[in-house]
Formats: structure tokens, C-alpha cells, sequence
């Protein structure tokens, strides 16, 4: 049974492929997501609006945005990683699935991931290794991986 290994973080997600549940990684796709490089003030067409107080007493208020940009450009990412996922389950090309993810990224990942895929995780790890080799990132998971 094929295992797949996705190692992800606010920017990109990188595949991997198990062959054995002691064999080494390999790499076979990488999804990047710019937009999470940047900053707020970036995201973000121009600064909120002010409004005076009529007649000039008291000052004003500015108006605060609904949502954080960097929070929707996260969660945009989580979207496309399951649905890359969800795709490769479709296609048979994993039987397992283990995630690896930066905390309030496999947070995201989790709220999205449809529970007949769920099924197929064996093992999750909330840790930021998605800029490390295949060998560092191997080395953060058990010698042998469950079955």
C-alpha cells in the first residue's frame, strides 16, 4: 500500500511518496502559494476608510476589515492542499496519508479535509518542517511508520 506524506506551511506543501514503512522519502510535487509570503498592507488593495465626526468634534473612526488577510490567504491555501489530496485519493494514488504541518496550518488543513480521507491518516504532526530535506523531515518521524 502506497503512503503519501504531506509536509506543509503557510506558503507551500510539499508530496512525498513511501514505498515501505522504513523506506526513505521522495519527493514528487510541490505546491507554492506566494500570497503567503506576503505582508498584510500587501494583501490588501488600499488602507480602511476613516470617517470625520460631522461638524468636527470628537474626531473619527476607522473602518476595520472583516477579515484578516493573512488568516483568508491561509485558508485558501488549506483548500487547494486537501483538494490536491482529495484528487490523488481519487485516482488511487495513496492508500495512507500522513500530514505534517505548521500548528494553525494543519488546523486549517483539518477543518477541510472531508472525513472519507480522514480515514486514510495514520499519523499527524504539527511542526514546521516544510523548508527541510527529505532526510531531515524523515528523521522527525518514527523508524518505522504505521501500517
Amino acid at each position: 500500500m502506497t503512503t503519501w506524506l504531506v509536509v506543509a506551511d503557510h506558503t507551500r506543501a510539499r508530496f512525498f511518496q513511501i514505498d515501505s514503512s522504513s523506506a526513505p522519502l521522495q519527493e514528487i510535487d510541490t505546491l507554492v502559494h506566494e500570497e503567503g509570503r506576503l505582508h498584510d498592507r500587501q494583501m490588501t488593495s488600499d488602507l480602511p476608510g476613516k470617517i470625520k465626526n460631522p461638524g468636527g468634534l470628537g474626531g473619527g473612526h476607522a473602518f476595520e476589515q472583516e477579515t484578516d488577510p493573512k488568516k483568508h490567504e491561509a485558508e485558501l491555501f488549506a483548500t487547494r492542499i486537501v483538494h490536491y489530496i482529495e484528487h490523488a485519493h481519487n485516482t488511487n494514488r495513496f492508500g495512507q496519508l500522513i500530514v505534517i504541518a505548521e500548528p494553525s496550518m494543519l488546523g486549517l488543513i483539518r477543518q477541510h479535509m472531508p472525513s472519507h480521507i480522514n480515514a486514510h491518516i495514520n499519523l499527524e504532526l504539527a511542526k514546521n518542517l516544510a523548508g527541510l530535506s527529505p532526510a531531515d523531515i524523515r528523521s522527525h518521524l518514527p523508524e518505522f511508520l504505521p501500517q
